[in-house]
């Protein structure tokens, strides 16, 4: 299951909104970092090492650093849809640099990808990390499926994504009825379904809420058009009812305000998964594996 069929994505305006707004990704990232450092928190009781990690959504390479630092002999892969956010993610090294081969051996591989096609070869990674990109699909199981494909037997998947109490309040104090003002988010459990569905064994999830607070409503928003984070929806309505309802929006918001601040609540969902051993092939025969029998001494 996944968000409701009358929901979906314009994935083509959400790749151009994150392209245009680029330049403002490092420093609108601090709820994403945030988010990072907490599922790298997790990995502290998980004792893996991977050869070959792919960051899938991997925008400007925020995460790279974090990931060379838990995994420091373990190549990287980076991938994301957005080909601006990957020319940042080159960092400071410059064209010059590249072209006589002076680019560092762990420097991580960049790739321009949509999630639900990897360029990658079957069972050709150990782990994946991807941090606030599923909420960016309106069905997550086509994905889900390409990193079980791409993940060895044995492989892990962590990964963050929003749920669906994410910008309640700025959902509320929109107008109903006139399309989609906020996206809406995949719960916890249906997600939990696509990695069963999908082959995963033993997906293990928790939930928190992360409150940021503004002075001003129009700095959640400001804060949102940086992030490229605005609304994609492909029944988003072209307006806000005029001056009116952008008024009525803001009176509406200003009486959420406590102590002084105005909230702002994301919904964060953190699971890892492992990927077992297969029980069936495609065409739907079983897998039946023999051991040698055990002889006495």
């Amino acid at each position: 299951m996944t968000i409701p069929q009358d929901f979906s994505i314009d994935r083509r305006l959400a790749r151009q909104r994150f392209g245009r707004h680029a330049a403002d990704a490092d420093a609108a990232g601090f709820l994403s970092r945030e988010v990072a450092r907490r599922m790298a928190e997790r990995l502290v009781y998980i004792r893996y090492e991977p050869k070959r990690v792919l960051d899938l959504g991997c925008g400007h390479g925020r995460d790279f650093s974090l990931l060379g630092e838990r995994w420091p002999e373990s190549e990287r892969i980076g991938i994301d849809f957005a080909a601006p956010l990957l020319r940042l993610a080159r960092g400071e090294r410059g064209f010059l640099q590249r072209l006589l081969g002076s680019a560092r051996r762990a420097d991580p591989r960049l790739i321009c990808a949509d999630a639900e096609a990897l360029p990658l070869e079957y069972a050709s990674v150990q782990m994946i990390w991807s941090n606030l990109m599923l909420n960016w699909l309106h069905d997550t199981l086509p994905a889900i499926r390409e990193m079980h494909r791409v993940l060895e037997v044995g492989g892990m998947l962590m990964f963050s994504t929003l749920g669906p109490d994410t910008l309640k309040e700025l959902r509320a104090v929109m107008p109903a009825g006139i399309g989609e003002r906020v996206h809406r988010f995949i719960d916890m459990h249906d997600i939990g379904d696509c990695l069963v569905q999908a082959g995963f064994a033993e997906p293990v999830m928790d939930m928190e809420t992360i409150t940021l607070s503004y002075g001003e409503f129009d700095a959640l928003l400001a804060d949102l058009r940086r992030a490229g984070a605005t609304n994609a929806s492909t029944a988003r309505p072209r307006g806000l009812a005029g001056k009116a309802g952008w008024k009525r929006a803001r009176e509406a918001y200003e009486r959420l305000r406590t102590d002084g601040r105005l909230p702002a609540s994301f919904e964060i969902i953190y699971g890892h998964a492992w990927k077992a051993a297969p029980k069936q092939i495609a065409d739907g025969r079983s897998v039946i594996n023999f051991e040698p029998r055990r002889t006495k001494p």
